[in-house]
């Protein structure tokens, strides 16, 4: 989800909080200034039900929960409060609308959004002690990189015809179930092929 270039006067964490809870729209928060979330498109969407769904159903009975874009996380001692477009708490206090303990992280990317969750915004999560995963999933092409703290952050990559394994949770995906309904040129060339191959055998 892309963030308009909108920032107020100063706000403490405090009144953050609370301007949040009656907002009609949604503002993350750095470092005492606030940015407006603009809407999702479609295939953003797309992406965050398909990995939203699958996480909520392999966690249901575990104490590991799965949220999608409405639960903050809090970071740096609450200088920094983040919506993820999917995240996993396993220690999740109460009906709170924020977590400070994520495991894992999914950011889908935009072209708004790329450079701040590929840099700023990986190392900013990667402080977080809880956190095991870091995901970015883009949206225009079928890429998906995975940062983990057990591989001291390095990144791996997945592509279309590969299986992703989400480690901090124990579950793997076909990476073409996670663009289940998304349309891009590189889908559209693939399921075309596909189709051209089926039709010849």
């Amino acid at each position: 989800m892309s963030l308009a270039i909108s920032k107020t006067a100063y706000l403490s964490e405090q009144d953050y909080l609370e301007a949040e809870k009656v907002s009609d729209v949604k503002h993350e928060y750095f470092d005492g200034e606030i940015f407006a979330m603009s809407g999702a498109k479609a295939n953003h969407q797309r992406i965050t039900m398909n990995v939203g769904s699958a996480f909520h159903n392999h966690l249901k009975d575990t104490p590991c929960e799965a949220f999608i874009s409405d639960m903050k996380v809090r970071a740096d001692r609450g200088n920094k409060y983040f919506y993820p477009d999917v995240v996993v708490s396993c220690n999740q206090d109460g009906d709170s609308d924020f977590t400070e303990s994520p495991r894992l992280v999914i950011e889908v990317l935009s072209n708004s959004t790329r450079k701040f969750d590929k840099d700023l915004k990986r190392k900013i999560y990667q402080t977080i002690p809880s956190l095991e995963e870091y995901v970015l999933i883009e949206q225009d092409h079928v890429e998906i990189e995975i940062s983990r703290k057990s591989e001291d952050w390095h990144s791996s990559y997945y592509f279309l015809g590969d299986d992703v394994t989400f480690e901090s949770i124990g579950l793997t995906l076909p990476v073409l179930e996670i663009y289940q309904r998304v349309e891009n040129q590189e889908l559209q060339d693939f399921f075309a092929k596909h189709e051209t191959t089926t039709t010849e055998d």
